[in-house]
Order: C-alpha cells, then structure tokens, then sequence
C-alpha cells in the first residue's frame, strides 16, 4: 500500500514556479449591490479610455526621445500599458506582462545617454503592478520579483544609475509586501476577536442554562416530587379509601415519577455542553401516541385518535416533533377547556405528515383550570414545527380550538436523528 505523500512545502523553486506559471491571486468580487459594484459600469469603460490615453502618451514620448515610427513607437508603448488590464484582476497575470514588457519597452533605447531605459508612462506601470504583486504574492515570490527586476536594471540602465533604479523598484515592493503583511496581521485579529466574542456568547448560554437548570431543579421538581410522594402515601394515611381512588392515586404518582425522569434528562442536556452525547432514553415516537392518549382517556378525557399507517416510518425528528405537539395540543385542551371532545388525526399526504389536534366547545358549567395560558405551549409547538421546515396554526373552531401542523418527511439536512431542536419547557 503506498504511503501518503508528504505535505509540500513552499520552496524557493516552487515560488518561482508559481510567480511564472501558477495560480493567480485574484481580488475577490465586489458584493452585489456594493458602492463597487454598482461603479464597476462606469469604472471600466472609463479605465479603458485611461489605458488609451497613456498608451498614445508614452508612444509620443518614445518618438521623440528614440525617432521611432508610430507603429513602431505604439507597440513599445502598448507594451508597458497592458498590465494595466490586469493588475486589478489578476495581478500575477499584470506581473508577467509588466515583466517581458520591461525587456520590450527598452528596445532601441540610448544607454550612454538616456538615465532610464522605458518611458515616463511604462515607469509609473511597473511600479504600480509591483507594489500590487508584492501586495498579493507571499514573502518568497516577492524575493523572485526584487530579484528578477535587477535584470532589466542593470542590463538596459547606465551602470551609474542601475542601483538607483533598482533601489526605487525595491522600495515599492517592500512596501507592498509590509502592506500584505499588515493585511494578514489586522485579518487574524479580527478572526481572533471573531472567535472570543463567539466563545463569551457559547459562555453566556451555558451560564443561562445552567441557571435555568437549577431553577427547575429546586422549583419545579421539587413540587413534582412532592406531588408524587403525597399520591404514593394517601392511601395509607387516608383510611378506608375505595380501591377506584387507590388506584388513581397511583397512576397520579406514576405520572409524577415520569415527568421527574423526564426533567432529570432535559436538566442533564442543559447542563452539558456537548451536542453529541447519545440519548440515555429513547426519545418518544409515533408509535407512543395510543399510550399517551389511552392515559388521556383514563384520567376522564373525552379524546378520540385517528392516525393512519405510515410507510416507510417517519424520521425520528419528524415523529418526535409530531409526538410533542399532541402532547401539548392535548394537554391544553384538558386545562383550557375540560370536558370538550378531543380529536387528533395523523395521516402523510403528499410528502408532508399533517398533524390536527381539535377540540369542541367546553360543556356548561365546566371550568378552566388555567384560564388565560401564558402561551409558551403555542410557542414551543410553532418552534418545532419551524425547526423542521414545516407549518403551524392554531386557531378558534367550531366553538373550540384547533391547532394543525405540517411537517416534511423529509427534512432539512443538518436535523440530526436523536438531536431534535431544542424541547422548550412547555406551559
């Protein structure tokens, strides 16, 4: 079995490579509707005209410094003023061009007498082209550059001023090689600033959930324990109760037990900050819903389930969510409206599972045991349904309530099965 190549790393040869023939540093598009983008039409033809403009410049200067042709004198001038198409798109593309057009532009030039070997016009290019390279390229193309630019220098210019050309040329792409530099530097530190601002929030959120943990610790639980111990002990400390009321008792301390093991895991999943810790229980399902409201049904609640049968099985985060907003539709109808008729339908339609929970109008004379709501059950059931890219409504009907949620059987990625959205406290 061959072994892995090693990582290759950056190597005079290879820059060079790169600086010749390799990939470009391009400059990253202007965001649409940016002030750049929306200049970009008038920018380009009008950089154009500028191009033509010093083009026609420095080929008026070169026939009058070397006695050139026009045609002549054009091509040496085009040849310093095409980089310009580039630089500010791709300016390694800008970089070769600048650089065989330093050989062409001094052809025919005076080396006895002339102190620079290409025009006004072709200088200021390659200064520009440079300082934008040396802006773009990393550290060992930018040596290649100052390196390779003494050729020209000291070929073309008289040798008392080929160091000081090659010192101006030097300069520009020293500085743009600081300004890279500075660049990176100001880019990792507000990455760096990115990443503490994330992690005090994450802080934030942890220190939230825990201090939510401990109220429902010390509160809520609490009471349910307390709940569960006085219907586990009423029928030894109140005498002669009927078997029937016994009985209830138990299944109201059963209940109770429930909901505290149900609390002790939503409390361990606010107090880790790990999202990928397995689930210690099963999460419930389509297929709990007979139990759920047979309990419903034995506790004196007049509510009817018709659910179809449904294949291939839900996903888990789908039959989850649909569980939960039974759960809830449900047991609001019990608070809201005691003694009206409950009816839940389930049933998949058209890639979507359709879930309704209605109730009928409250009889005469029943009363709201919580009057009002404070509405987190709404809530929490339109978050869910939300989470998975699906549809809720709840509404008055028929003198009652209903509320109707649509969730895709198929959703979107990154719903994970077993980690549903995060399971609100319902009320």
């Amino acid at each position: 079995m061959p072994s892995a190549s090693p990582l290759r790393r950056p190597t005079p040869l290879r820059d060079l490579g790169r600086l010749i023939a390799g990939p470009d540093y391009p400059f990253p598009p202007p965001r649409p509707g940016s002030r750049w983008a929306r200049a970009r039409r008038w920018l380009v033809p009008l950089g154009l005209l500028v191009i033509v403009a010093l083009t026609a410049a420095g080929a008026a200067y070169l026939q009058g410094q070397r006695d050139l042709s026009v045609e002549v004198a054009t091509l040496l001038s085009a040849a310093g003023t095409v980089p310009l198409l580039f630089v500010f798109w791709r300016p390694l593309i800008a970089w070769r061009f600048a650089y065989a057009g330093a050989f062409v532009g001094a052809l025919w030039a005076d080396r006895e007498t002339a102190d620079w070997p290409w025009n006004p016009v072709q200088i200021l290019v390659l200064l520009l082209v440079f300082g934008v390279v040396s802006a773009r390229a990393k550290g060992g193309m930018v040596l290649w550059i100052a390196l390779l630019m003494a050729i020209p220098c000291f070929v073309y210019t008289p040798n008392d001023n080929a160091y000081a050309v090659w010192m101006l040329f030097l300069v520009v792409i020293v500085l743009g090689d600081q300004v890279r530099r500075r660049t990176r530097a100001q880019q990792s530190l507000e990455a760096q600033e990115e990443i503490t601002d994330l992690a005090r929030a994450q802080r934030a959120v942890l220190e939230e959930r825990a201090r939510i943990a401990r109220e429902m610790h010390d509160v809520v639980a609490h009471h349910m324990s307390m709940i569960a111990v006085r219907a586990e002990t009423a029928p030894y400390r109140l005498a002669g109760l009927p078997g029937p009321a016994s009985d209830e008792f138990a299944a109201i301390a059963g209940a109770a037990r429930e909901t505290l093991a149900d609390m002790r895991r939503l409390l361990g999943v606010l107090r880790t900050n790990r999202e990928d810790d397995p689930q210690l229980a099963p999460q419930p399902t389509l297929a709990g819903l007979p139990a759920l409201i047979g309990t419903a049904a034995a506790a004196g609640m007049p509510v009817t389930l018709e659910m179809d049968e449904i294949a291939p099985a839900p996903p888990e985060p789908v039959s989850l969510a649909a569980y939960r907003i039974v759960q809830e539709a449900v047991a609001n109808a019990g608070r809201h409206a005691p003694g009206a008729v409950v009816r839940v339908r389930i049933f998949a339609d058209d890639g979507v599972l359709r879930v309704t929970v209605a109730n009928g109008p409250a009889p005469a004379g029943s009363t709201a045991l919580s009057p009002g709501g404070s509405g987190h059950g709404l809530m929490g059931m339109r978050e869910r349904a939300q989470a998975l890219s699906g549809t809720f409504v709840a509404m008055p009907s028929r003198g009652g309530f209903e509320v109707s949620a649509t969730l895709p059987l198929s959703p979107e990625p990154g719903i994970r099965p077993g980690r549903p959205a995060a399971d609100p406290t319902e009320g």
